[in-house]
């Protein structure tokens, strides 16, 4: 994944579209290739869409109408609904800044267990290999060496009553044997002391399971780390019903710890969703506060003294960490994405007959290709340039700019939530709804293992993340559907 390092210009192209050259604004043609820049169409900046705050008991708006065999719904847009924040103050209706001071974050809070937002040990920058290490869940651990015999300890005051309530053993008490040579054991530096095989790190393949959602991520075929992180959680509305969230993130290879941006992005997502849902925030308001607060964690880290590696490589290129974000909120009939960057929501119900639906639109070059008219879809994603975003999360994106909608089906499905590791596997609609298990939403994990055994097995170019949250509609007469 590449980046532009321009701003949205005025004429609504980051970068030229002849020659991929950045673009400034008020440019009339290309500075590289001479490309008239004045024949194409302006584009206009696609306006966040503000939601109502909720109070107790909970009531969400009406659904807008919807096109018979398609989602039941449409994108509310401003104007459709009244906007305040979660504090009841009227939302902004200009962009959202972060190229100026940003205040000291405070610091995040740990993240639940079923958040996989843990970094990776690996400092590599760069460098792409055939082969992936093996699975970890493969590794076995052998017993040490017997200690010699020592005289009996005393005994302690009061031998605990259940045995599983006894401290565990040590974790140096045991010694992992190399995942490749299954012969020499593993040193403090995670490398095998027989063959040198570096062993997978916990990283390298997640799953995590949060109520009835699941995702897994995994490091693929090619990329030296995994870049990408999730957060899949649970918790309730102020009236007790259940809402289920996931988040997943992609970092910016071209960047500075992309690794280190994707988990702090969707562990600061997380924490702030756990944190509005349960005191009544509406769901996309929360959303829209949840992609702030992850903007200004991967901020953070740029402010970090001694982290960019400057010190080592001066000469050397750094851009701030970045990466790019996507959402799903699942709560009381109400769908609700949020989005920056290319990572992707589907829509696949359960009943294969009705149509599958791609509920995010890409900031990237292919996107702004197709909006402005110069490639068709097949085209713009064909081209080599396809992948380069327009916006991201970090320090150096000047302007944060995050996309939310809602959604109100009316028929059960499961919400795909995933990075370009596997949509480029399955890029369209109905290419995603072929390959998800058709018992995905009773068997979400299964379903995240299947399709990230797709992207594998289509070649595992990128690093692949996927979660799965069911949507489950209500039959009329038992409650609201």
């Amino acid at each position: 994944m590449r980046m532009s390092q321009k701003p949205k210009p005025s004429h609504g192209l980051a970068a030229c579209p002849g020659c991929a050259e950045p673009l400034d604004s008020g440019d009339r043609f290309c500075g590289a290739c001479g490309y008239d820049l004045s024949a194409l169409p302006a584009a206009e900046a696609e306006p966040d869409r503000p939601t109502v705050a909720i109070v107790t008991p909970v009531t969400w708006p009406d659904a807008p109408p919807r096109d018979p065999g398609s989602l039941s719904t449409m994108t509310q847009h401003p104007g459709d609904l009244p906007g305040t924040d979660s504090g009841g103050q009227d939302l902004p209706t200009i962009e959202v800044r972060t190229d100026g001071p940003v205040p000291a974050p405070a610091p995040p809070a740990p993240a639940p267990p079923a958040a996989a937002t843990a970094s990776g040990t690996g400092t590599g920058t760069g460098g792409d290999f055939e082969l992936a290490a093996p699975d970890p869940r493969t590794a076995v651990r052998t017993d040490p060496p017997a200690a010699p015999a020592q005289a009996p300890a005393a005994a302690p005051a009061q031998a605990p009553a259940d045995p599983a309530a006894a401290p565990a053993p040590a974790a140096a008490s045991s010694a992992a044997l190399c995942v490749a040579c299954r012969a020499g054991r593993v040193d403090t530096d995670g490398y095998c002391e027989n063959c040198g095989h570096a062993q997978p790190r916990e990283r390298d393949h997640m799953e995590r399971v949060a109520g009835p959602a699941a995702a897994v991520s995994d490091r693929g075929l090619r990329h030296h780390r995994n870049e990408d992180a999730f957060a899949v959680s649970a918790t309730t509305l102020p009236d007790g019903s259940p809402a289920l969230l996931a988040i997943v993130c992609d970092g910016v290879s071209s960047a500075t710890r992309p690794d280190d941006a994707s988990a702090a992005a969707a562990a600061a997502a997380d924490a702030s969703l756990l944190a509005a849902l349960p005191r009544g925030t509406h769901p996309q308001q929360a959303m829209h506060e949840a992609i702030v607060a992850a903007a200004e964690a991967v901020n953070s880290l740029a402010e970090e003294p001694g982290q960019d590696g400057a010190e080592h490589d001066p000469h050397r290129h750094r851009n701030a960490p970045a990466c790019t974000i996507v959402g799903s909120i699942v709560a009381d009939g109400l769908l609700v994405v949020g989005w920056v960057g290319d990572s992707r929501a589907y829509w696949v119900p359960d009943d294969r007959g009705t149509q599958s639906v791609r509920l995010t639109e890409d900031d990237s070059w292919a996107a702004q290709m197709v909006a402005a008219g110069l490639m068709n879809e097949a085209e713009a994603y064909a081209d080599e340039r396809a992948h380069a975003i327009t916006g991201w999360l970090g320090a150096d994106s000047y302007e944060l700019e995050p996309h939310t909608a809602s959604f109100k089906p009316d028929h059960s499905g499961v919400v795909v939530v995933c990075t370009d590791g596997l949509w480029n596997y399955a890029e369209g609609p109905e290419d995603m709804a072929r390959v998800v298990p058709a018992d995905a939403a009773e068997r979400p994990l299964h379903g995240a293992q299947v399709l990230v055994g797709h992207a594998l097995d289509g070649g595992g170019h990128d690093n692949i993340t996927v979660a799965l949250v069911p949507f489950t509609v209500t039959p009329h007469g038992t409650g609201s559907a």
